[in-house]
């Protein structure tokens, strides 16, 4: 007997696709932010460098799209039937560095191989 992955509507499919790169681009849009974020706090309090005054935007912009995050997480996991924890370690990716890339190309590759995309 082998292990096929259940089929599903493709109704269904389409769906979870949308939600996917929805996802995708807010994992990455929210990983950059979050980097540069690092980088100003970085120069501003260990190297004591003076930023720009617009570098003090960057993590309202960060937080902005962090909610744009949020909301894709929860939009991807209840289509893709994800249980709540699955969604909680997903939506805390965001918030440390490098890690929504990470989490991202292993949600991706997930949902990919479920859902037959």
């Amino acid at each position: 007997m082998t292990n096929q992955p259940a089929q599903h509507h493709p109704e269904r499919q389409a769906r979870v696709k949308t939600a996917l790169n929805i996802f995708s681009v807010f994992a990455w849009v929210t990983g950059v932010f979050l980097l540069a974020l690092v980088v100003r706090m970085v120069c501003q309090y260990i190297l004591k460098l003076d930023i720009p005054e617009w570098a003090t935007w960057i993590a309202i912009a960060h937080g902005w799209v962090y909610v744009g995050y949020l909301l894709s997480v929860l939009n991807l996991g209840t289509k893709a039937l994800w249980p709540f924890p699955k969604m909680l370690g997903t939506a805390l990716a965001g918030v440390v560095p490098f890690f929504s890339f990470f989490m991202e190309a292993k949600r991706r590759k997930e949902v990919i191989a479920a859902f037959n995309l």
